[in-house]
């Protein structure tokens, strides 16, 4: 794979692949090795290790994103949470976080005409006029171009890598089996739950089919909201996705790396009403909240405006109109420390398996992380409480830490959960402040206090 910024196309050799994958432990064991060398030497051990830590980022995230397929889908999944690394590991990984969550190297334009011929048939001109010689972004299994519809409507064309489908599945088989040295690169996050969730929605991910079909629901679910935008679908095929074009100057990765606290606060909020009214209006939770799929729209005169919402390659497909009721009651509950009582709604929802006995103070303590922000009228996330909350629930020496390995999480709530961690993550990447508490009081079924609704 060329690194000289020249246009290239997915790398599709399985074994060349599988083989960077599984050099990047190595690399950081050899750096290791030499810095070894050079505390002999008598340089700083604080600077060797910075050293280090630059070193293994930027060749564990330049190779994710050049892979791209499943090794750029892990790559962004972890971005979201780099606000939860220790702030001596976050530093230097947080450079090649930001850019692998809006952008990647590009493919060759021939390559895209030839799959918008093959999806959208030979006289895919008449109906698409104009498209762009090079992409507007690129990003784990397809990019994006800009092109004008025939009836004058601007349009986004997505179009899969050739071979995206086996590149995702075989780099997380390979991720999957690298789990435990993948994690020594990136000290206090679990990679294998990671990359199971990853593998578990990796099919839908390919089905462009099903993401037009959950795009449709969205946009026809907001198209009257005065701060969310939805682009509508104009045309899809197997590999090929057009959508009306959305006129963004930024994503919210740029809000967190230079924006000001009125746009933090301001997009944050919308972030929160979207995840949360998104199943109540469709059945469907939008599952991938990295930086990338969220486009800033400004109002009048630059103040911050509405929140464009892309990518629904990855959703929850909901029994019910909402999240989960049982969801909403047991976070009310925790938030009045009834301590018991929710151990036993844990029991029943399956958390907490038959026969096996928990603490209830120690369970109570390990859900802070979600029941915190419940508590106050507004509630500020930051990269300083995401790092604690993890140290917290992931340092053995802690008594919360037993906790979890005594809690099971119900295959319904899988996808739920991960999401709200990455939501938690982006919140703390921007150090929001939102009115966290009225907004699951407005959307998610079970939380309101039903003494209160019924006064």
């Amino acid at each position: 794979m060329p690194d000289n910024g020249q246009v290239s196309d997915l790398p599709r050799n399985a074994a060349r692949r599988t083989a960077r994958l599984a050099a990047l432990p190595l690399g950081y064991a050899g750096r290791n090795a030499l810095g070894l060398g050079k505390r002999l030497g008598g340089k700083p051990a604080e600077a060797v290790m910075s050293d280090i830590q630059q070193r293994t980022a930027e060749q564990l995230f330049r190779t994710l994103g050049e892979l791209k397929g499943g090794a750029m889908k892990f790559g962004q999944a972890l971005s979201v949470l780099e606000a939860a690394l220790p702030d001596e590991v976050a530093g230097p990984y947080r450079d090649q976080l930001t850019r692998l969550q809006d952008s990647a190297p590009p493919m060759p334009t021939q390559t895209v005409r030839e799959a918008i011929e093959r999806d959208l048939g030979p006289d895919w001109r008449e109906q698409l006029v104009w498209l762009d010689g090079g992409p507007a972004a690129a990003a784990s299994i397809g990019q994006v171009h800009k092109g004008r519809w025939q009836d004058g409507r601007e349009v986004a064309v997505k179009v899969q890598y050739p071979g995206a489908g086996e590149a995702l599945r075989s780099d997380l088989r390979q991720l999957a089996r690298l789990a435990r040295t993948v994690g020594t690169l990136v000290p206090g996050v679990e990679i294998k739950p990671l990359v199971e969730e990853l593998q578990a929605r990796a099919e839908d991910e390919l089905d462009y089919h099903l993401e037009a079909e959950a795009q449709t629901a969205f946009h026809d679910a907001f198209a009257d909201d005065p701060d969310i935008v939805v682009p509508e679908v104009v045309a899809v095929g197997p590999t090929v996705l057009v959508t009306e074009w959305m006129e963004s100057p930024a994503s919210l990765a740029t809000i967190i790396a230079e924006g000001t606290q009125e746009e933090r606060d301001h997009y944050g909020e919308l972030l929160v009403r979207f995840l949360f009214s998104g199943p109540v209006r469709t059945g469907m939770l939008h599952a991938d909240p990295h930086p990338g799929n969220f486009r800033v729209l400004p109002g009048p005169d630059g103040e911050p405006g509405r929140l464009g919402v892309l990518d629904y390659g990855a959703v929850a497909r909901l029994p019910t109109a909402g999240l989960p009721e049982a969801m909403g009651r047991l976070i009310r509950i925790a938030a009045t420390e009834e301590k018991d009582e929710l151990v036993e709604g844990l029991r029943q929802e399956g958390f907490i398996k038959e026969g096996m006995k928990v603490d209830p103070e120690l369970v109570l303590e390990y859900l802070g992380p979600f029941i915190e922000p419940t508590k106050v009228e507004r509630f500020r996330f930051s990269r300083e409480w995401m790092r604690a909350q993890f140290a917290r629930i992931n340092d053995p020496r802690e008594p919360s830490y037993t906790v979890a390995m005594k809690l099971n999480l119900p295959p319904a709530y899988l996808l739920i959960h991960r999401t709200w961690l990455g939501g938690v993550g982006l919140l703390s990447q921007l150090e929001a402040e939102a009115p966290f508490r009225a907004i699951l009081e407005e959307y998610l079924p079970g939380f309101a206090d039903p003494a209160a609704s019924s006064t």
